[in-house]
């Protein structure tokens, strides 16, 4: 059983197909080292009977046309599935049972995948760090009391622990490629309206964008391309050709010019970024690729943008959760009295605290002081972005600013926090694709990731890019079962 864990998903494809290997002793191996594994609290609700039922269903009439036949995958927490709860990490929504499957979901049974459990996240994925959730911090496979950043976290966890092939996330200003880099996997931050918003519990409407999670280029090419779909569901989905990703993957950059921004040179960087970006590009050149010195000037003002225009819409979007048609519902001495008691025993304090900014940066005499300006920055910045795509083909940049904190080490500085997304947030505001692939270890062997930036809906591009730089650089996993 433990040899079926260490296989990625396209392996796991490959055997199914081939009958070398049976749904059901897939899915058992997982299970068993899930329920091995409940330190790490990855899993807010777990599937596990369901699944094997369905093991069993596949295993008696196999369909090896699907894309995922009988592969078992276990999603985030943020992600609607019918009939089974979702809670998107709060009290509010501790008993909401959807009666309806959110698109990306959709996709992935509709190609044989099966259901494991619904992963934890930060609450309604606000967090950088998932120590949000109602459900409990999760802990990092990479070492005891180290966070695997967030939001999606539990994602990230379950993946780098082996407890899922693979899994799926949502990125808002980072939440899938700064859990990537900590973990030492592989996840990509898709163009915004390549994959489906429908059934995905709201944060911040024009920055989320689902993406997957996994353990190797190859994999991720596989599931994006399975997630990726047009929806008359979702006012802001993309109708543009999908295609084949893992089929077209290579890793020839012979004659690619890629970007190499001197604003993300920020001050204090540790010297254990710099050299890994370093090496990153000296991987490049070495391949005939032609390294460009850039300039994206509004940069430095992405970050002050991103936390004025994500809460606003974060306490716009959160306006729905009241306690009368759905949710949890505190009792009141009347209407105002439950509506507020609700808000007040339901959102935890991260919640609380963008609800408040968001409300006060909409409000009557400061909606043009900061939420008009920061979307007039918002546009600058993708701006910069044009410009630059008409000189270079893709952007290398580190991933993150730094690898894994200790849990509890930046709970009482929000702002510490937020500046842990200072490579990821411009490119939410842009709606550009990128991926954050394993790069290397610091001192400590915890893990740093790499990211690589492309135009709009050029998501083979980095696919590329990232799939030649993965063989070079050779990344090995460092993580022990210390948790078992």
């Amino acid at each position: 059983m433990s040899d079926i864990i260490d296989l990625t998903l396209v392996e796991l494809v490959s055997k199914i197909k081939e009958k070398k290997i049976s749904s059901k002793e897939i899915i058992s191996a997982y299970v068993e080292r899930c329920e091995k594994s409940k330190k790490l609290n990855t899993f807010i609700t777990t599937d596990f009977e369901n699944a094997l039922i369905k093991a069993n269903e596949f295993d008696k009439n196999p369909n090896y046309e699907k894309k995922l036949p009988g592969i078992p995958l276990a999603v985030k927490d943020l992600f609607c599935t019918k009939n089974l709860r979702t809670t998107a990490g709060s009290k509010i929504l501790s008993n909401f049972i959807p009666t309806y499957e959110s698109t990306v979901t959709e996709n992935l049974w509709n190609e044989g995948s099966i259901l494991l459990g619904k992963l934890n996240c930060d609450e309604f994925a606000m967090g950088s760090s998932n120590e949000t959730s109602f459900y409990g911090k999760v802990q990092s496979p990479v070492g005891k009391n180290l966070v695997p950043g967030g939001s999606s976290g539990g994602s990230a966890s379950a993946l780098a622990g082996r407890l899922t092939p693979a899994t799926i996330g949502t990125d808002t200003g980072g939440s899938i490629r700064q859990p990537a880099s900590f973990t030492g996997t592989v996840g990509l931050k898709p163009t915004y309206g390549s994959c489906s918003r429908y059934g995905i519990v709201a944060f911040a409407s024009s920055l989320d964008q689902a993406g997957p999670m996994t353990n190797d280029v190859k994999d991720c090419a596989l599931l994006f391309e399975v997630m990726s779909s047009y929806d008359k569901k979702d006012s802001t989905s993309v109708n543009f050709k999908r295609s084949n990703y893992l089929k077209n993957l290579n890793s020839s950059i012979k004659g690619k010019k890629i970007g190499i921004p001197k604003e993300y040179r920020v001050n204090d960087m540790p010297k254990i970024i710099e050299d890994l970006w370093q090496k990153g590009i000296n991987i490049i050149k070495d391949a005939g690729a032609k390294i460009v010195d850039i300039s994206l000037p509004n940069t430095k003002y992405a970050l002050p943008a991103y936390y004025i225009v994500a809460p606003a819409e974060a306490s716009s979007n959160l306006a729905r959760y009241d306690g009368v048609k759905y949710g949890f519902r505190s009792k009141g001495t009347n209407l105002i009295d439950m509506y507020e008691k609700t808000r007040s025993e339901g959102f935890g304090n991260e919640v609380k605290r963008r609800i408040m900014i968001g409300t006060y940066v909409l409000s009557s005499g400061y909606y043009d002081a900061y939420y008009l300006k920061a979307q007039k920055v918002r546009k600058l910045i993708k701006n910069d972005f044009d410009e630059v795509y008409k000189k270079v083909d893709a952007i290398l940049t580190p991933s993150t600013p730094s690898s894994a904190f200790a849990i509890g080490e930046k709970t009482d500085d929000p702002v510490s926090m937020y500046l842990n997304d200072i490579f990821t947030v411009p490119i939410n505001l842009a709606g550009l694709p990128a991926i954050s692939i394993p790069s290397g270890h610091d001192p400590k062997g915890h893990p740093l990731g790499l990211q690589i930036i492309g135009k709009a809906f050029d998501e083979q591009n980095i696919f590329n890019i990232a799939y030649f730089m993965e063989q070079q650089i050779n990344f090995k996993s460092k993580i022990k079962d210390w948790w078992i």
